[in-house]
C-alpha cells in the first residue's frame, strides 16, 4: 500500500489487484498499526505468510454497507472486539456509561456495540451465511466458558454460543492463526478442524475427546453458585501448557470443547513478530479526528516479555497469556529502540521496556519448563516459593545498553514491577539502577491492600513485602540525592473487603502519608477468580464463604475510606466509622481519620454551658486538603 497500512477501503483493495481477500480482520478498534495492538500482530503475521487481510475498523453494525466492503474472503472471517472487552470500554466498576473511548479516534464512545464480538458475528451470519467465522482476542478469550456478566448480573453461555461462529482462538494467536490459515487454504472445511492448540469450538456430545476435564454444564454454573465456583477451579487447574489438559462444558444439545493451550512462542517466534513492518502509528485517515488516544502511552514503548507468573486472582493474564514467562531477545529489543530514535516525534525518551510486568525476564523456576507451573498455587503469594529464582541481570544488561544508544536520553519503566520478586534478589544492582535511571518521579507499584485476608483473596503478597521495598526505595532515593515517590495502586470493594477491612487500610495510608489519588473499585471483568469470589460469594479453591461488598453504598464507603481526607468524603466515612463501631476514629486527634461536626458543636455547646468532655476548635487555616505539588 502507498500509505504503509493494510487495505481498509474497496478501493485500496482495487488498486492492489485483489478480486477477493483470503481474510477479512473485523475489529472494534480503530485501525492502529502498532504491536501492541491484537489487530496489527495478528494481520501482519498473515501478511507474511503470503495471505491477504482486508480490514473493517468499527463497522456501523446498524446496516449491512461495511460488512459488504469487500465482499465475502475467501477463507474466513477473523473478529474481535479489539484490545479490551467490550463492556469495559463502554462501562465504568459503577456500571456508569463512559464519555470516552480510547481506541476510538478522537476519543469518541459508542463507536462499536455492546458485545461487540457477537454482534459483529451475528451481522455476517445474517449478510453471509454459513461463511467461516473464527473469534479472537480478550472479549472472544475470557468468555469461552460459560461466564458470569457483571452487566447482566447473570450467567452467560459461551461466547462460542452467543455469536454463532465456528472457532474461537483463545490466548496470543500466533500459532493458532497460523496453523489455521495452513489449513484452510489447503482445502480443509473450518467445521472439521477441532484439533488446534489455543483453540475451542461445539460438537454434538457423541463427538467429546476422550480423557478430557469435565466442567458443570452451563445449565448447572447458570443455576448453582458452588457449580459456578467448581468449573472456575477445573478451568484454572488445567490452563498449562505443559501439563494442561482439553476441558469440555455441556451447552444444552452441544459440547464446548476447548483444546489445550497453545505452546508459548519462542524467543526466536517472538523476535520475528516483532521484525514485521509495523508503522507504529493509527491509520492516517483518523489524523483529521483527532488522532487514537490508546496509542500515546505505547507510541514509544517496548515490550520484552509476555506471560506473567504473579497470578493475581482478579487479573485476566493467567487465562489469557498464561503464567509462563517468554521474552525477546535483547538483539530484537535493541533493533526495536533504534527504529523508534529514527521517528520524527521521537525526543529521546523511551516511555516503558516491560509487559504485564516489566521485571519478569525468565520463568520463576527451573521446574516449569518440564514440569509447568504448579497447581492452584503461587511463585510469589503469600510468600515467594523457595524455588523462586529471583535474577535481573539479564533485563538489566539490557537496560544499560538501551541508555547508551545514539539518541536516547531517558529509558522508563512504567509497566509495572514486582517488587516482592525484586527484593527477593540478593544482588541490589537493579534496584539501585532502577531508581536512579529509570523512574521519572514516581513509580507506580501495586500492593492494592494492606489487610492479610483481602491480599489473599487477592493472590497478592501480604503488606511486609511492600513495607520492605518502601524502606528500600527511600533509602536509595535519599542517598542518591533525588526527590522521588512510590505511587501505590489501591483497590476498594474486592472479595474479602468488609468495612472494617477497608478501614484497616484508611489507618494504615494515614499512618503511612498516603494520599491516593486514584483508587480503583474492584471491577468483575468475565473470567477471573475473583470475579468468581463476587459472583458465587465463595473461594474455588476452598469452597469456603468469602464477604463480598455488592451494594453500590457499600462500595461509595469503602472507597470514600480510601480517600477519607477528600472533604465531599466526609459524610461517608463518618457514616462507615460508626456503622464499624470505629468512634474511636472520629475527631481532631492525629490519629483520626475525620472530624465529626455535629459532634464537635454539640460538645463545644456542652462546654460553654459547664458540660464534660474537653473539645479543640480546628483552625481551618491547617485542616484544608494540600493541594498537590
Amino acid at each position: 500500500m502507498p500509505n504503509g497500512f493494510l487495505p481498509i477501503t474497496k478501493k485500496e483493495m482495487d488498486e492492489l489487484g485483489i478480486a477477493q481477500f483470503d481474510f477479512i480482520y473485523i475489529t472494534g478498534d480503530a485501525y492502529v498499526d502498532h504491536p501492541s495492538f491484537g489487530a496489527a500482530i495478528i494481520t501482519r503475521l498473515l501478511e507474511s505468510l503470503g495471505y491477504t487481510v482486508g480490514i473493517i475498523s468499527q463497522p456501523d453494525w446498524h446496516t449491512d454497507r461495511d460488512f459488504r466492503r469487500f465482499g465475502a474472503p475467501k477463507y474466513a472471517f477473523l473478529v474481535t472486539s479489539g484490545n479490551i472487552d467490550s463492556m469495559v470500554a463502554h462501562y465504568t466498576a459503577a456500571k456508569r456509561k463512559r464519555s470516552d473511548d480510547a481506541y476510538t479516534a478522537g476519543g469518541v464512545a459508542g463507536k462499536r456495540p455492546d458485545r461487540a464480538v457477537i454482534v459483529y458475528c451475528q451481522k455476517l451470519r445474517e449478510i453471509f451465511g454459513d461463511v467461516p467465522i473464527a473469534i479472537g482476542g480478550l472479549e472472544a478469550s475470557l468468555r469461552r466458558f460459560a461466564h458470569y456478566d457483571y452487566w447482566d448480573d447473570a450467567v452467560r453461555p459461551s461466547i462460542l454460543a452467543d455469536s454463532g461462529a465456528d472457532l474461537l482462538m483463545y490466548g496470543m494467536g500466533e500459532h493458532q492463526i497460523t496453523e489455521l490459515a495452513q489449513r484452510l487454504s489447503a482445502g480443509e472445511s473450518i467445521s472439521e478442524i477441532h484439533d488446534i492448540r489455543g483453540t475451542c469450538y461445539m460438537t454434538e456430545p457423541v463427538n467429546t475427546p476422550l480423557g478430557a476435564a469435565q466442567c458443570p454444564s452451563f445449565e448447572q454454573v447458570r443455576d448453582s453458585k458452588p457449580e459456578y465456583a467448581k468449573a472456575t477451579k477445573i478451568q484454572y487447574d488445567w490452563q498449562d501448557e505443559v501439563y494442561g489438559k482439553t476441558i469440555i462444558q455441556r451447552h444444552g444439545k452441544l459440547m464446548l470443547v476447548q483444546n489445550p493451550p497453545a505452546l508459548s512462542l519462542t524467543t526466536e517466534e517472538l523476535d520475528r513478530i516483532y521484525d514485521l513492518p509495523f508503522m507504529r502509528a493509527y491509520h492516517p485517515s483518523y489524523e483529521a479526528l483527532g488522532g487514537v488516544p490508546g496509542i500515546e502511552e505505547v507510541r514509544f514503548s517496548i515490550t520484552h516479555n509476555r506471560g506473567c507468573f504473579g497470578y493475581c486472582n482478579f487479573c485476566s493474564i493467567a487465562l489469557h497469556q498464561g503464567r509462563r514467562i517468554t521474552c525477546r531477545s535483547e538483539e530484537s529489543v535493541l533493533r526495536e529502540a533504534e527504529k523508534l530514535t529514527k521517528m520524527p516525534d521521537f525526543k529521546g525518551y523511551i516511555h516503558d521496556v516491560g509487559g504485564p510486568t516489566a521485571n519478569f525476564r525468565h520463568t520463576s523456576c527451573e521446574k516449569q519448563l518440564t514440569a509447568g507451573l504448579c497447581k492452584g498455587k503461587k511463585c510469589l503469594a503469600p510468600k515467594p516459593c523457595p524455588a523462586l529464582k529471583a535474577d535481573h541481570s539479564e533485563y538489566l544488561a539490557m537496560l544499560r545498553k538501551l541508555r547508551k544508544i545514539k539518541g536516547v536520553k531517558r529509558v522508563f519503566i512504567r509497566s509495572g514491577i514486582r517488587y516482592d520478586y525484586l527484593m527477593e534478589d540478593k544482588n541490589d544492582e537493579f534496584i539501585r539502577e532502577l531508581i536512579k535511571h529509570h523512574v521519572s518521579g514516581q513509580l507506580k507499584v501495586a500492593p492494592e491492600h494492606c489487610s492479610a485476608a483481602v491480599l489473599d483473596k487477592m493472590g497478592k503478597p501480604h503488606i511486609e513485602a511492600y513495607k520492605a521495598f518502601q524502606k528500600r526505595f527511600y533509602e536509595i532515593t535519599k542517598g542518591i540525592g533525588k526527590e522521588q515517590y512510590l505511587v501505590p495502586y489501591l483497590m476498594s470493594s474486592h472479595p474479602g473487603s468488609t468495612l472494617k477491612e477497608a478501614i484497616d487500610l484508611a489507618v494504615f495510608l494515614k499512618e503511612n502519608k498516603i494520599r491516593p489519588e486514584q483508587v480503583q473499585d474492584f471491577y468483575p471483568t468475565p473470567g477471573t477468580i475473583s470475579t468468581c469470589m463476587f459472583y458465587t460469594e465463595l473461594d474455588p479453591y476452598t469452597m469456603e464463604k468469602v464477604s463480598v461488598p455488592k451494594t453500590s453504598h457499600e462500595k461509595a464507603m469503602q472507597r470514600a475510606l480510601l480517600q477519607y481526607f477528600r472533604p465531599q468524603n466526609k459524610e461517608l466515612v463518618l457514616e462507615a466509622l460508626k456503622k464499624a463501631g470505629r468512634r474511636d476514629l472520629i475527631g481532631s486527634s492525629p490519629k483520626c481519620l475525620v472530624e465529626d461536626i455535629t459532634d464537635s458543636g454539640r460538645n463545644s455547646r456542652n462546654t460553654k454551658k459547664g458540660g464534660g468532655g474537653s473539645w479543640q476548635k480546628t483552625n481551618p487555616k491547617t485542616s484544608r486538603t494540600r493541594k498537590k505539588r
